[in-house]
């Protein structure tokens, strides 16, 4: 008798616990601590581990949304003036591809500032907002999207878009004076002439920390700084010059 209103027990509580929090995987940890809490056997849990694989298994079909791995979102209203200008003006600024790279950063900064709120809404002295609230902040000031002054959660509710896209490689490299324009800046790192510290980096972007802005220069491989002569050159070089041997 015990044995059975343990198993049913424990599948309640699992089971709540994949309803409430949406855990995608139970352990074998879990399932031995619940055979600890209402003693039961080897066989038993062995029993409860497969339902709760059947349970979760059905589940996921039916909630497809619990594994979004999207990294962006397109706009609710999509023919909203207002917000097509100022997705327009970003991309002509900061010499984007498309809308595209604005949503991606408009989406990840969604989350930043809902992970801020959701600190603030706990105690100052709570452990949580003290711990997750200075990695926060730790992170964004090694990206240099914000001063080391602003050590407030505060602070994060403030960014804009534009404050990541001044960290974008894309953009460092033409304020460095590495490109003629934004535009030449984005051919150059796909074109493989750029690297950050003595990595090369090829992907416009790519957000560069502060401690790594001093080592952003050309990469030893361009050409531009006296590597190999690219697949371009080397054929009008073989052309030339078997042009030269027919006229001797």
């Amino acid at each position: 008798m015990s044995s059975n209103v343990g198993n049913t027990l424990s599948c309640h509580i699992i089971d709540s616990m994949l309803r409430e929090s949406n855990i995608i995987e139970i352990r074998d940890k879990t399932i031995k601590n619940q055979c600890q809490i209402y003693e039961l056997s080897i066989n038993e849990t062995s029993i409860i581990h497969h339902s709760l694989f059947y349970i979760y298994s059905s589940s996921s079909k039916n909630n497809n949304h619990i594994l979004d791995s999207k990294t962006s979102h397109t706009p609710r209203r999509p023919f909203e003036k207002e917000r097509i200008d100022a997705e327009l003006k970003v991309v002509g600024e900061f010499g984007l591809k498309n809308k595209n790279e604005v949503w991606r950063v408009q989406y990840a900064l969604a989350k930043i500032r809902k992970a801020a709120r959701e600190l603030l809404v706990l105690d100052e002295k709570d452990p949580k907002r003290i711990f997750e609230g200075s990695a926060l902040l730790r992170r964004l000031h090694k990206l240099g999207v914000m001063e080391e002054s602003k050590n407030k959660l505060d602070y994060i509710l403030n960014l804009k878009v534009q404050d990541f896209m001044e960290r974008r490689l894309q953009t460092l490299v033409f304020k460095n004076g590495l490109a003629k324009s934004i535009h030449h800046a984005r051919v150059l790192i796909k074109g493989r002439h750029i690297r950050v510290g003595k990595q090369l980096v090829n992907v416009p972007s790519f957000l560069v920390r502060v401690e790594s802005q001093k080592h952003l220069g050309l990469a030893s491989t361009s050409p531009l700084a006296g590597g190999r002569p690219g697949r371009r050159a080397r054929k009008m070089a073989k052309n030339n010059s078997s042009k030269g041997e027919e006229e001797n």
